[in-house]
C-alpha cells in the first residue's frame, strides 16, 4: 500500500493512501491537515489513477515542490519522491512501484490555442473549491458558469463545444465538463488572460 511519511515539527507520521484522492492543506476538512501559516487552506491534492499516483498544486500561495523542483502542473509520483509543502517535508512511498517495470509514457500534449473567453470558461471550470467538505465536487453547471462569467447559457454552451473539440473530447458522456477540467489541468492550462 502506498503512503506518505510526513515530517513536521520534529515528528514523523505515516499517512496511508487508502482513498482515490488525498486533499492537503491547512483546513481541518482536508484528508491531511498541515497546521502552518505557509500552507494554503486547500493547498494540493494527490490522486490515484490506474498507473499510479499524481500530485498537483491547487493554486496555493507558497507553492509545492517535488524533489526540489516547483510543481507547475500535475506530476506522476514515484517511490521515494520528496514533496515540500509550506516547509513540511513529505516522502511518497509506493512499495508496489519497486516491483513494476518503468515504461516511458507519451509526453503530455501542449494545450490547444485558446481565446481569452475560452480561458475564462476553463478558469471557472477548474477553480478549486470545496462544498460540504468534499474537496473536488463536480465542475459548475452551464447555468452556474453563465452566472459567474456574465454570459448566456447558450454562450457558455458554445464555448464548451469549442473546448471539447479543441481538447479532442468527442463524446456525449454526461461527465464531459469533468473530463474537460481534468484534461485542461493535465495540459497545464491555468486560465485567466
Amino acid at each position: 500500500m502506498s503512503y506518505l511519511e510526513v515530517h513536521e515539527a520534529g515528528a514523523v507520521r505515516l499517512v496511508p493512501l487508502t482513498e482515490a484522492t488525498l486533499a492537503i492543506g491547512r483546513s481541518p476538512t482536508n484528508t491531511l491537515t498541515i497546521d502552518s501559516k505557509r500552507v494554503s487552506r486547500l493547498h494540493a491534492v494527490l490522486e490515484r489513477f490506474a498507473p499510479g499516483w499524481s500530485i498537483r498544486d491547487l493554486g496555493s500561495t507558497n507553492g509545492t515542490t517535488v524533489n526540489g523542483a516547483p510543481l507547475r502542473q500535475a506530476r506522476h509520483l514515484r517511490d521515494g519522491d520528496r514533496i515540500e509543502i509550506g516547509g513540511v517535508r513529505l516522502l511518497f512511498h509506493a512499495p508496489e512501484d519497486s516491483q513494476t517495470q518503468t515504461v516511458a509514457a507519451d509526453p503530455v500534449p501542449p494545450p490547444p490555442p485558446l481565446t481569452r473567453r475560452e480561458r475564462d470558461v476553463l478558469a471557472e471550470l477548474c477553480a478549486p473549491h470545496t462544498v460540504g467538505g468534499a474537496p473536488f465536487p463536480e465542475p459548475p453547471s452551464v447555468r452556474e458558469l453563465a452566472a459567474r462569467l456574465g454570459l448566456s447559457s447558450s454562450g457558455v454552451k458554445k464555448h464548451l463545444t469549442n473546448l471539447y473539440d479543441k481538447f479532442g473530447l468527442h463524446t456525449n458522456d454526461e461527465r464531459r465538463r469533468h473530463h474537460l477540467a481534468t484534461e485542461a489541468v493535465r495540459r497545464g492550462v491555468t486560465g485567466g488572460g
